[in-house]
């Protein structure tokens, strides 16, 4: 294996101990040291990956361990599923039925290599949560059903659509926020501020990605699985109930492409709330630039009727968790909200000064 190769098995190992997920560490070191010499195709077409393989390139470690999984999953592997969580067992067993997985199942696993990871973490909708209660207070428009601020909603890098639904889940700080009997149940570690109280509606919601899960798909409710991580049950529960909520709609486009149009479209009297959890920063430079161009002109034409909210939460170079970011129009006031880990499991939240 090149040494490119064999330093993003490392590398992914070392962030996902970083993200909780001590069985994911274990398992990437194992197949680091098993892949080199393995006789597979899939061992092949890893060692001379055409492309970045890294993890902000083709993700090829997780591609790998998204297909492992799978087999899981589908039951096709029962050697396998013995030597994954639940189960505890030493390293050599582990290796032992990864290099028999790669044998066994290398056309599966040579097909699973083409597909790029795709997740959906629903624990980042706490994030959302938290902002649309804070720009309802702030607005108080009061002309939606039963005196809610009415929200036009739109996510950049949207997956599957799990977080539009943002709406409808629990999120457990506090006295709590949202429908306290949803299937989806939010508690990060929350510091800081609470978000003030208030009553939203979401009138409209639609997502964009250059290649959205289409929930309506066994297989692709089994390829969004897939990519959680197999010592982490509760993200697996959670998107699962994610999953039985009518699924919002999302445009297969880019997002440059899709922006003007649905930049355009918030109708008057709703707060237009545009956000981006872990996905704007995937975007190149340029790419990133024009995007940023596009919501400035649209912030420019909003008013106290019309308002658009930006919200990013997205990494910086502050290393370890991501920036909590919200620009608003019309005035394109900024504030800094905090900062969250990554996944969502713990937030530290400052909210929106008024002072």
């Amino acid at each position: 294996m090149s040494a490119r190769a064999l330093d993003v098995f490392l590398q992914q190992a070392e962030a996902c101990a970083a993200l909780g997920s001590p069985f994911m560490a274990r398992l990437l070191n194992i197949l680091a040291n098993l892949l080199p010499e393995h006789p597979s195709a899939t061992a092949a077409v890893i060692r001379d990956w055409d492309g970045d393989p890294g993890l902000h390139g083709d993700g090829v470690p997780l591609r790998l361990t998204g297909g492992l999984h799978a087999l899981i999953l589908t039951g096709q592997a029962s050697d396998l599923k013995e030597v994954y969580p639940p189960h505890e067992v030493e390293d050599d067993i582990l290796r032992w039925a990864l290099d028999q997985a790669l044998t066994q199942r290398d056309m599966r696993l040579l097909e699973a290599l083409t597909r790029a990871p795709q997740t959906n973490e629903v624990r980042r909708a706490s994030l959302l949560i938290a902002v649309a209660h804070e720009l309802g207070h702030l607005f108080q428009k009061g002309s939606g059903p039963k005196g809610k601020t009415p929200f036009w909603v739109s996510e950049i890098g949207a997956s599957a659509g799990l977080n539009l639904n943002f709406d409808q889940f629990y999120l457990l700080i506090g006295a709590g926020f949202g429908p306290k009997e949803s299937l989806v149940q939010l508690s990060p570690d929350w510091s800081g501020a609470l978000p003030p109280r208030s009553e939203i509606s979401v009138a409209g919601r639609e997502g964009v990605d250059l290649a959205p899960v289409d929930l309506s798909s066994e297989d692709a409710q089994l390829r969004l699985l897939s990519y959680l991580w197999p010592d982490q049950p509760e993200r697996i529960a959670r998107t699962r109930a994610a999953m039985t909520l009518p699924a919002p709609k999302v445009v297969q486009a880019d997002a440059l492409a899709w922006l003007p149009e649905r930049l355009a479209a918030a109708p008057k009297s709703h707060v237009h709330l545009l956000y981006s959890t872990i996905a704007w920063q995937y975007l190149p430079p340029e790419a990133r630039a024009e995007g940023a161009a596009l919501i400035q002109e649209a912030g420019e034409r909003a008013t106290s009727d019309t308002p658009l909210a930006w919200f990013r939460m997205e990494a910086d170079a502050q290393p370890g968790s991501a920036a909590l970011t919200l620009d608003l129009w019309p005035g394109r006031l900024r504030y800094s909200l905090g900062r969250a880990d990554f996944h969502g499991r713990w937030v530290a939240w400052t909210g929106i000064d008024k002072g």
